[in-house]
């Protein structure tokens, strides 16, 4: 008998599989911080990645000497499991091109992803883009760094679905404060907090223009930041609405205390795991043939399509680091190492 098939082989097109990212993006910029975020990432394995700021993060002036830290601290040891990124200025900065040559030479094959913030559009995603596969050429890197996009800008906004559809984009965060700065105080102030970032029409608008482009074109969508850090009952409700109501499957942590609320809130509940993991078990036995679950009279037909949706709600299980039974830790990971 063949071995049963995969669900991401069975159920998946290679160019509908979205990256599985973590689901907190956790922003560090100075030094000691990113000591602890690592320290951190290190302890709890890879449920968050680590964004390294080289825009908010470097004193005027010291831009250089900034990005040389940061790529020796994602080229080391400290980096256990790979996931650590760096935003860089935007590529109209004049730091931008000398950040790009230090951050790939000193950890091109080491970093998960280089943050593009301020793109006025299409344009200036794919001068990035060159800038950085010039310096990988230069260096014989023989991978090419995926690129994620801030969406803070007018332009990047209009063109969000090409940017979306960039074969090197794999994710999109919406930039909430320089979004509402950019319409010079016609947004008022509360649209920036916590819940009034739900409110206002011109966000709300932002927010699900940047969630559909994603997912239709196969891309992860990170939420914005909650500035009230202090406050976890706020940044939990934002989580839940941005996850359940928004359709964002990522949201951004400035502070380590929301880390772990952020990565419950994305997690799905333990019955959904347990019905993700039933239904999926009998479908692999029935080698992803339509199938009626729960036996009984309260069966429902389920088949490709619904397969679907309950493998992302297990795969979202595993990156949550939920705990699951080792029947389906065996049958749907166990090619993957700590598993």
């Amino acid at each position: 008998m063949p071995a049963a098939l995969h669900p991401r082989e069975a159920l998946f097109d290679a160019e509908d599989r979205a990256p599985a990212l973590p689901v907190c993006d956790h922003y560090a910029g100075i030094e000691s911080r990113m000591h602890k975020a690592l320290a951190r990432q290190a302890e709890t394995g890879p449920v968050f990645d680590i964004t390294l700021d080289c825009e908010d993060g470097a004193p005027i002036g010291g831009e250089a000497e900034h990005a040389q830290m940061v790529a020796e601290l994602a080229a080391s040891p400290r980096n256990v499991h790979g996931r650590v990124g760096a935003r860089l200025h935007p590529v109209h900065h004049a730091a931008f091109a000398t950040e790009a040559e230090i951050l790939v030479r000193g950890a091109g094959d080491r970093l998960a992803y280089l943050m593009l913030p301020k793109a006025h559009g299409l344009a200036d995603v794919q001068a990035a883009c060159d800038l950085i596969d010039h310096q990988s050429r230069v260096r014989g890197l023989k991978r090419q760094i995926p690129l994620h996009v801030l969406i803070e800008t007018h332009g990047a906004l209009a063109e969000v679905a090409a940017i979306a559809a960039h074969p090197r984009v794999e994710s999109l965060s919406f930039g909430l404060m320089d979004f509402v700065a950019a319409h010079r105080g016609a947004i008022p102030q509360s649209a920036m907090s916590a819940s009034g970032q739900f409110e206002h029409p011109l966000v709300v608008r932002a927010k699900l223009e940047i969630s559909a482009a994603c997912h239709a074109h196969a891309k992860t969508p990170s939420h914005c930041v909650v500035t009230e850090f202090r406050q976890l009952d706020l940044l939990e409700d934002a989580a839940e609405r941005a996850a359940r109501s928004f359709g964002y499957t990522r949201m951004w942590s400035i502070h380590p205390d929301q880390i772990q609320p952020i990565v419950e809130a994305f997690a799905p509940s333990a019955a959904e795991i347990d019905q993700a993991i039933a239904i999926l078990l009998a479908a692999q036995a029935a080698d992803w043939a339509p199938i009626s679950h729960p036996p009984g009279a309260s069966a429902a037909l389920h088949d490709r399509a619904s397969f679907r949706y309950f493998w992302q709600v297990l795969e979202l299980a595993h990156r949550t680091g939920q705990p699951l039974p080792d029947d389906a830790r065996a049958a749907f990971f166990a090619d993957e190492a700590g598993t």
